[in-house]
């Protein structure tokens, strides 16, 4: 009886070291596949975002049927004044000096973008 009962515990730790072996891989394998699958949904994040042409193009549009949209205006001068573009920057920036010219904003920013673009 003794023998038997040694050969069922001997039985039992094996079967729980197999479980335990067995959960954890596969809690390895699942923690592993969800930190690959964040790091490759971030780099497509990433790819989604507007670029710069993408954003002046956007802005361009808004201003075919909204001439006189303010926040297109600004935000098209603000993205060719970040992607180097200075002298495209002052005719937006000229539409908003003449839409608002008690604002010293537009004013100080369409000097800054001639004098950058040798004006």
């Amino acid at each position: 009886m003794l023998a038997r009962s040694r050969s069922q515990q001997r039985m039992f730790i094996l079967a729980s070291i197999a479980f335990f072996l067995g959960t954890a891989s596969i809690n390895a394998l699942h923690f592993y596949s969800v930190a690959t699958a964040d790091a490759s949904g971030s780099a497509a994040v990433a790819s989604q975002e507007p670029t710069l042409e993408d954003q002046e193009h956007g802005y361009e549009l808004v201003l075919q049927r909204e001439p006189d949209n303010q926040v297109a205006l600004k935000g098209l001068a603000a993205t060719r004044i970040e992607m180097n573009n200075p002298k495209g920057a002052i005719a937006p920036l000229e539409k908003l000096v003449k839409l608002n010219p008690g604002q010293a904003e537009y004013a100080t920013l369409l000097a800054d973008a001639k004098q950058k673009a040798g004006q």
